[in-house]
């Protein structure tokens, strides 16, 4: 599967090097563009909202200490 991808990527890279298009070209940079975006895009509003409480309640002083949270899950370690 990997020799796959890696013979994917020199034919593309060798494509790429052919086309003359710039219309073309302004395409594949959008693509690009679309696929290196934040992943604070790509979460859910849920993850988002959770991500906020935390950061709420850290700036509330609302933290447990890093050996409290250690027992809690000692198991998943």
């Amino acid at each position: 599967m990997e020799s796959n991808i890696q013979k994917a990527k020199i034919d593309l890279i060798q494509w790429l090097t052919t086309i003359d298009d710039s219309s073309v070209i302004q395409k594949i940079m959008e693509l690009r563009n679309t696929e290196n975006k934040d992943w604070c895009n790509k979460i859910s509003d849920a993850e988002k909202k959770s991500i906020e409480l935390g950061i709420s309640d850290a700036d509330n002083g609302k933290l447990k200490p890093h050996s409290e949270a250690k027992k809690i899950y000692e198991k998943w370690l």
